[in-house]
């Protein structure tokens, strides 16, 4: 739990708070962006909820929060908050919060899809939200992106008896499906595994319906200057190959870009074409 005696000194006055344990995930940010913004490596408050609304995703920020670094001065009803996950974001897609620290608050998602759910990444298993993904159907794969972001990997496959996709350069544990090589792999007729090394040896992304492109930490939206990114400064493998298999990306069309670090964004295939080819000349 966050501490009182821990606030960190830019949040302003009021209920809600950051303490010093925040790791700078930014999931905060992106759940309530009116509430929370950086200062310096951390998370503040710097607006505090003004109605209802932004009180709820600031209470949806503080149940996601991976190293629990959101407080309040008084005990708040949480239900809403908690019930709010998985949070739909379009077409079956939805965002599953409760992020780990052992993915450095990597952001999961489920794909709810009649020929099986697709869980990518690993959530924290917390027991209403796997509660809530049983109620819509369970999960049939659990994609994963790569070795950073496999947080509670086991125990979803322990409980929901899930496949785990994975591929063969990060496979440093058992898996039931492993991807090798570096072309594509259609899983489903929705479903395309894109191996992307670079960040890591094994990173790959997964395309649905040729739409929702699940990058990992191999391609994000950056807010601040409004285009899309990769960090050199985190990359584990090879810069010169990542920024090879972000080459392959031009070949696969895609409208949504959805992370495991940094900010997800929705744009036309052809402006995602774009703003491909520009980070490309961009990482030379």
């Amino acid at each position: 739990m966050a501490k009182l005696t821990k606030r960190l000194d830019g949040n302003v006055p009021g209920e809600f708070y950051v303490d010093s344990s925040c790791i700078d995930c930014d999931l905060c940010r992106q759940i309530a962006p009116s509430v929370f913004r950086a200062e310096g490596d951390n998370s503040i408050v710097h607006h505090q909820p003004a109605d209802v609304a932004e009180a709820q995703r600031a209470e949806m920020a503080l149940v996601t929060c991976p190293t629990a670094s959101i407080g309040t001065l008084e005990k708040r009803n949480l239900n809403a908050a908690i019930q709010s996950f998985p949070e739909p974001i379009e077409d079956g897609v939805h965002f599953c919060g409760f992020a780990s620290e052992d993915s450095f608050g990597g952001s999961s998602y489920l794909i709810v899809r009649p020929g099986g759910n697709v869980l990518v990444d690993s959530p924290r298993f917390n027991a209403p939200l796997v509660r809530r993904i049983e109620s819509l159907g369970g999960v049939k794969w659990m994609f994963l992106s790569h070795i950073d972001d496999v947080a509670d990997h086991q125990k979803f496959r322990d409980h929901f008896g899930c496949d785990r996709i994975m591929h063969a350069g990060d496979a440093h544990f058992d898996v039931e499906r492993v991807i090798e090589g570096r072309d594509p792999v259609s899983i489903a007729a929705d479903l395309v595994v894109i191996p992307t090394p670079g960040h890591t040896a094994g990173s790959q992304v997964l395309l649905h319906q040729g739409r929702f492109l699940f990058t990992g930490d191999h391609l994000w939206w950056n807010p601040e200057d409004g285009r899309l990114g990769a960090s050199r400064r985190y990359n584990w493998h090879s810069w010169t190959e990542q920024r090879r298999s972000m080459k392959k990306l031009l070949d696969h069309p895609f409208e949504w870009v959805l992370p495991g670090h940094g900010a997800r964004h929705r744009a036309s295939a052809p402006e995602m074409r774009r703003q491909l080819q520009d980070l490309i000349a961009r990482m030379k």
